[in-house]
């Protein structure tokens, strides 16, 4: 396993829309413990591969709040098949928009079918931080940030925040 590089925003590949995986071998799942490991490094709870520049549908997370009891989930090809009519409201960050954080509406519940670690076809309920956790990184997959969820001005601002960050930071 290897920590990959994050890719941030203002970033063109962030903006692509991921392809569906053929199947579940060894290169994807290689893959998935590589965003597993980064995943953890950077304390986020969730990575969709574009985020370390590999545009297919597939993400990892881990809400478990527990440093001792990892529970890592892992989704391949993930499908929302239905969505709550109630909305939840979260503050939610990304490891792709380091240090921004906003309070985010989605739909409190969803189910999701998918391909697990092994490509066995699996399908979830979730809810809670878990609905939204995964609705954040299926968004990914669509080239969507939970920044576009937010006024236009406010976008505008984060971006130009992490661009003048990535700016000083090449130049040191």
């Amino acid at each position: 396993m290897s920590i990959r590089n994050i890719i941030t925003e203002p970033n063109k590949l962030l903006r692509q829309i991921s392809k569906s995986v053929d199947g579940v071998g060894k290169e994807e799942q290689k893959l998935m413990d590589d965003m597993l490991e980064t995943m953890y490094a950077a304390n986020g709870i969730g990575l969709a591969a574009i985020q370390v520049g590999v545009p297919k549908r597939i993400i990892v997370m881990d809400i478990s709040k527990n440093e001792n009891k990892k529970e890592p989930r892992y989704f391949v090809n993930p499908v929302i098949k239905n969505k709550d009519p109630l909305n939840a409201t979260y503050e939610e960050g990304c490891l792709s928009v380091p240090d921004q954080f906003a309070e985010i509406d989605r739909p409190s519940k969803c189910e999701v079918e998918y391909l697990d670690y092994d490509g066995n076809k699996k399908f979830l309920k979730a809810e809670g931080l878990l609905a939204t956790c995964i609705q954040h990184e299926m968004d990914h997959l669509e080239g969507i940030l939970f920044i576009d969820y937010l006024s236009k001005l406010k976008r505008s601002m984060i971006i130009k925040k992490l661009s003048k960050l990535k700016s000083s930071s090449a130049e040191a």
